[in-house]
């Protein structure tokens, strides 16, 4: 049996096989991500983005569990916020979600941020893409951070939802990274332990706000305790609701066309990055310019340079 059809078979292995040859940059990946495209566009994908140690993982097992109870099988994308070689919290991610490891409907992968050539959205773009054929139901991204690549994950799902805990420090600081104007879903958790009135009182204003855009949409404040399961009811019920406002106004289905748009021009870059770093690294040109005393600004010097290899009339 081929590897397309062992994915839509929900093979594991041939899952994990496939993943590895995205993580690794396998051009082979292509091939299978080609065959298996066709066949997406049912997932519901659901970003969970945050500060480190806001409880997102927490906050997914949780998730996992309410969805398993409704039958729906569940895929998650952990991106974890250390280098590729020490591992970091992807053992935290492990240990969180490891009881889940033996139910065969939900699949668990952690990637590392660093080391990607690209940008981690464009892996975690591609890892849906597996998933979403796969035929699960539930796909759930949890961002390592906030900036841009979390803005640019955004993109990618249905619903994001936005983590922060009590404190003006937080907010601050997801405000300045812009997160907050991308959510769909407002979540303050660990209340037990911290102030969060200040924190709902603020997000509660941006409400209508000119910087939020999705007027149509009012972002709801969802109150947690995550590890104490409580406001996970409020969660579910807020992404169900939500859920259910993408099928009325059209925008589930409208969402892939746009994502669509994104994928391709990620896939463009990416083949005249590769096209660009070939001929410069075959252009003697270029490695006398690198040896020369004598620069101009490098400005100038890569247009020069990038008309000369393309051949472009100016």
């Amino acid at each position: 049996m081929s590897l397309k059809n062992k994915i839509l078979k929900k093979d594991i292995r041939a899952i994990a096989k496939l993943l590895r040859l995205i993580e690794n940059n396998d051009k082979t990946s292509s091939e299978q991500l080609k065959k298996l495209y066709p066949q997406t566009g049912k997932a519901y994908i659901i970003g969970i983005t945050g500060l480190p140690g806001s409880g997102k993982s927490t906050i997914i097992d949780t998730l996992i569990e309410s969805f398993r109870k409704e039958g729906k099988t569940v895929a998650v994308i952990a991106i974890d916020p250390t280098s590729p070689y020490t591992g970091g919290s992807l053992l935290g991610d492990r240990i969180r979600m490891q009881k889940h490891s033996t139910d065969p409907y939900i699949f668990i992968k952690s990637i590392p941020t660093a080391g990607w050539h690209g940008g981690i959205s464009r892996v975690t773009a591609k890892m849906i893409t597996v998933m979403d054929a796969a035929g699960y139901d539930i796909i759930l991204v949890e961002t390592a951070g906030v900036g841009q690549a979390e803005v640019d994950i955004a993109s990618l799902v249905h619903t994001t939802v936005v983590v922060l805990v009590g404190g003006l420090g937080d907010y601050i600081q997801v405000l300045k990274a812009g997160i907050l104007e991308i959510a769909d879903i407002y979540l303050i958790n660990k209340v037990d332990k911290n102030d969060a009135q200040d924190l709902e009182y603020n997000l509660k204003s941006l409400k209508g706000s000119d910087s939020n855009n999705k007027k149509d949409w009012i972002p709801p404040v969802i109150l947690t305790q995550a590890t104490a399961r409580k406001g996970i009811v409020d969660l579910f019920k807020a992404l169900a609701s939500h859920r259910n406002y993408l099928d009325k106004t059209g925008r589930f289905l409208s969402f892939f066309k746009s994502r669509y748009e994104i994928e391709l021009k990620q896939i463009l870059l990416d083949k005249v990055t590769e096209l660009l770093e070939k001929k410069l690294e075959d252009d003697p040109g270029f490695k006398k310019l690198l040896e020369s005393k004598s620069k101009k600004d490098p400005y100038s010097t890569a247009e020069n340079i990038f008309f000369r290899l393309f051949d472009i009339k100016t």
